[in-house]
């Protein structure tokens, strides 16, 4: 099967780009997140029935190392991820917003992600020990026995997810603002209008619940993720959810990128606080700390 001109011009022009890239790639990672306990116990399965000489799934294994290069990979490709959020603190300060509760929302937003991706960084390069985690104290200018300073990497890792936890909340009270606006503009349209609202406005209308809605069902997959990272146990006893949850938000991010990297025959999207950075990546777990 050959996918057809306009299809490969808007892969190309998708996969262009970094966030498209990347969510094409957190769909794989979290796909094979999910596949991988399902080849695992058919593989017991089938030991125990005698098809197999042994219980081990070397596809499950392939799949597994796979998941953890492209989650190391999506990590390391957001070391300059600081940048956007700069760009969008200062495009909040300059661009108006439509009520005084988004904008309020849409900064404590982005002192989130401020503070989310130094701590990611941190932990990335003292994880893979690019740079190192322990540091001599001001003391030890002064004194031979002076303890160095070690820095706690799960604490790092911890905290990192719980500014991500907090971005995801801020994001749901966002998206009751956006239904608030959504309505009093249907509303509105409807009152000026009637029966009589254009195809273009009932497009327009239709493409912003469409959006809206995508939205929801990516922070419906991110908030179970980022409450169980942001936990010393972790939330899940079973890593399967840790997949089922991160796909549900793959799918749903792969879906608004498709859409929003469309040729403009129709209305554009409305951006949201997600995409409200440009090429800001949606961040995922810091590599290693998927409990």
């Amino acid at each position: 099967m050959v996918l057809s001109t306009e299809t490969l011009d808007h892969l190309v022009r998708f996969l262009g780009t970094w966030s498209g890239s990347d969510k094409l790639f957190m769909v794989v990672q979290y796909l094979a997140k999910v596949i991988v306990p399902i080849l695992r116990l058919r593989a017991r399965l089938q030991h125990r029935a005698g098809i197999r000489p042994d219980s081990n799934s070397k596809a499950a294994a392939a799949l597994a190392k796979l998941s953890s290069i492209i989650g190391d990979s999506r990590t390391l490709w957001r070391i300059w991820g600081l940048l956007p959020i700069l760009q969008w603190i200062i495009s909040l300060e300059r661009s108006p917003q439509p009520t005084h509760e988004l904008l309020t929302i849409e900064r404590l937003q982005a002192w989130s992600m401020l503070a989310y991706y130094p701590l990611e960084h941190l932990y990335y390069l003292c994880s893979h020990k690019v740079i190192p985690s322990t540091i001599p104290s001001l003391r030890s200018l002064f004194s031979s026995t002076a303890k160095p300073i070690t820095l706690n990497l799960d604490a790092v890792g911890i905290w990192s997810s719980r500014f991500w936890a907090l971005y995801v909340l801020l994001q749901f009270a966002h998206l009751r603002e956006d239904r608030k606006l959504l309505m009093m503009r249907e509303r509105s349209l409807r009152k000026a209008k009637g029966s009589s609202i254009s195809a273009s406005e009932k497009e327009e209308l239709r493409q912003r619940w469409d959006a809206y809605w995508n939205e929801v069902v990516v922070n419906i997959g991110y908030l179970p993720l980022t409450i169980h990272w942001s936990l010393e146990k972790g939330l899940f006893k079973n890593e399967v959810w840790t997949g089922v949850f991160g796909l549900i938000a793959a799918i749903a991010s792969f879906r608004s990128g498709w859409k929003a990297t469309a040729l403009p025959a129709l209305t554009p999207e409305p951006a949201t606080a997600t995409e409200a950075a440009a090429t800001q990546v949606e961040p995922s777990a810091p590599p290693g700390f998927d409990i």
